[in-house]
């Protein structure tokens, strides 16, 4: 028997006034504030907030699956230097003969959590993995990320920008994704199409909560519109530092698979869940700045963007086949890379075609950056960042010999084998991760195709959805 709603005191913050709070953490991390003043406000405000019971520590795995662990708020200020968990249950993470790891708390990265979409009581914060010798675990990668992004401001002053497009799809039922080999397919809550859709339709019903959720985690949100295919979303928020604009992703999309469940619904981020439709893209803008100047823009320069910004291009155009495992991680990715459906599945640039795996958008000097267009909802957003800033700074460029190369008409892989393969082979991947992180990486993702068809063919496969790395299985999985 449950004790009666009038017996509890739990922290529950209005929307307008949680928006607020949330905001000014954001603004601490944009300006850099002290991260020891940070922790110890932090921690002061939990001490005296006696409504709060429970705080949940967040990170990611290798392959961009977010884990959330509750402690008691009275544990955590007692224990949170000492923080520890299985890295062996991780999949992707450490091996059982070594598989403690450390958990420490990033307290800048704070949030003030709606209460009817995670209940009274609980904030969130992001956390950081760490190794037995106490620095960041190499399959962290947004410790690693952080890591570079403070190193690129330490060496001269330069903030790496990221904004992500998430699309995703809504389906009636809770679970639909881990039902999907029983049922054989997916049912729309929506045919309205791109911008329409009533007031009272389910999808906007639910695009409405969501928004309202993200604005007031800070979100600082910018439009939300039913995408091309049915049943399909896609709600847009502000251009943010790199490490605040990858959390964000993550939480997007924790935000709505909670807010669809509670609607007895599934908010889906498969790529391709349904075949003769549009699928759903994470389209990536990234640009560089140096204090208020954006290092992307030049009126002079080709297509209105800097040297700077086309040789993070070539570039990236240059390793287009060997980052393609990174940016599409499953055998049902490889679906959406059909040209078909508007899908960036040639390694061009192009200022207009949307075919192409980078656009230019048209922009000022507030707003020139590239857009990686070929990025997937799945993706492991902080190993997609970490690739794509390294790489516009530091990756290979192409061989004056190899100008053949870039120019003639290239495409990304169709396959998650073909991907994979050329993931393997690739230097600069190795390079970038380190020979552990780009050998179990790749281990991981041939486990999941080698559980599916080869050929993709013209259905969904009920395997590629059961085995999908984002899709809570366990059980399943196991029984493969």
């Amino acid at each position: 028997m449950t004790a009666p709603t009038s017996l509890r005191t739990f922290l529950e913050i209005p929307y307008d006034q949680m928006e607020v709070m949330n905001l000014e953490a954001k603004a601490q991390r944009i300006d850099r504030v002290d991260a020891e003043k940070v922790k110890k406000e932090r921690i002061k405000y939990l001490e005296s907030e006696k409504r709060i019971k429970a705080v949940t520590v967040c990170f990611t795995d290798l392959e961009g699956r977010l884990h959330m662990l509750d402690y008691d708020k009275k544990f955590l200020l007692k224990s949170f230097d000492n923080l520890t968990f299985d890295g062996s249950s991780i999949r992707g993470f450490s091996v059982q003969a070594e598989s403690d790891l450390r958990l420490g708390i990033d307290w800048s990265a704070f949030y003030w959590l709606p209460s009817d979409v995670f209940g009274p009581g609980k904030v969130l914060v992001f956390g950081e993995v760490f190794g037995r010798d106490g620095r960041t675990y190499e399959g962290d990668l947004r410790g690693c990320l952080k890591k570079f992004l403070a190193e690129r401001f330490e060496k001269d002053g330069s903030i790496c920008y990221a904004a992500n497009e998430i699309e995703g799809f809504l389906f009636k039922g809770r679970d639909a994704e881990r039902h999907f080999h029983e049922t054989g397919r997916f049912e729309y809550v929506s045919t309205g199409g791109y911008y329409h859709s009533l007031p009272s339709d389910p999808l906007r019903t639910f695009i409405d909560a969501a928004a309202e959720a993200q604005r007031a985690m800070g979100f600082t949100n910018e439009k939300d519109h039913p995408e091309v295919a049915p049943s399909q979303f896609e709600m847009n928020f502000s251009y943010a530092e790199a490490l605040i604009a990858a959390d964000q992703f993550q939480l997007y999309k924790l935000l709505c698979r909670q807010i669809a469940a509670r609607m007895d619904m599934t908010a889906s981020f498969l790529p391709k869940p349904v075949v003769g439709i549009n699928g759903s893209g994470a389209h990536t803008n990234i640009s560089v700045g140096k204090g208020k100047t954006n290092l992307f823009y030049d009126k002079k320069g080709q297509d209105g963007v800097s040297k700077l910004a086309w040789q993070f291009i070539d570039r990236t155009l240059n390793a287009g086949s060997d980052l393609c495992l990174v940016l599409n991680p499953s055998v049902n990715a490889y679906r959406r890379l059909d040209p078909h459906f508007e899908a960036p599945n040639q390694i061009k640039v192009s200022p207009v075609d949307r075919g192409s795996m980078i656009r230019i958008p048209l922009g000022n000097e507030k707003s020139a950056r590239i857009e990686v267009r070929s990025v997937g909802p799945d993706t492991n957003i902080y190993m997609t960042l970490y690739a794509l800033f390294r790489t516009g700074f530091e990756g290979p460029d192409a061989d004056a010999k190899d100008e053949a190369k870039r120019t003639r008409t290239r495409f990304l892989p169709d396959n998650i084998f073909d991907s994979i393969r050329l993931f393997k082979q690739s230097e600069w991947m190795r390079q970038l991760f380190g020979e552990r992180v780009h050998d179990k990486f790749a281990e991981l993702k041939l486990a999941q195709a080698e559980r599916c068809p080869k050929a993709l063919g013209t259905m969904v496969k009920a395997s590629e959805v059961q085995f999908h790395h984002e899709v809570t299985n366990q059980y399943l999985w196991n029984r493969f």
